[in-house]
């Protein structure tokens, strides 16, 4: 009876210690247009664990469903500042940046105003 009981502690246990296979989470991402729209989800789709990715031009949101088993929001992050794009805990260097088209250079109050209108 007493390694029956054992053994259940530690299956509860690992239960709870067990990571999420459909995790849920948002993450502020810099951009401007539809053109960031699909490089900022693509480069969260692409990055291994990702189930779903969409960003909002409006709020700057991109949500996410992933699998924590494989990957983690500091993963997708490093994944959206490779392509050129700020989160609001990281930002994607200066090489990266340079490589968006000019429509979208977030950085640039012009390019910003340009596309309020």
């Amino acid at each position: 009876m007493k390694n029956l009981i054992i053994v259940f502690v530690m299956f509860i246990g690992t239960l709870s210690f067990a990571q999420n296979k459909n995790a849920k989470a948002s993450i502020e991402v810099d951009g401007v247009c539809q053109m960031c729209k699909d490089r900022i989800e693509k480069a969260a789709i692409n990055t291994k664990g990702v189930k779903f990715a969409t960003w909002s031009v409006d709020t700057h949101e991109l949500k996410l469903i992933f699998d924590e088993r494989k990957t983690n929001l500091k993963a997708i992050q490093k994944s959206v500042t490779a392509v050129g794009h700020d989160t609001k805990e990281m930002k994607a260097s200066d090489e990266a940046y340079s490589k968006v088209h000019p429509c979208c250079k977030y950085r640039d109050e012009d390019v910003k105003d340009a596309h309020k209108n």
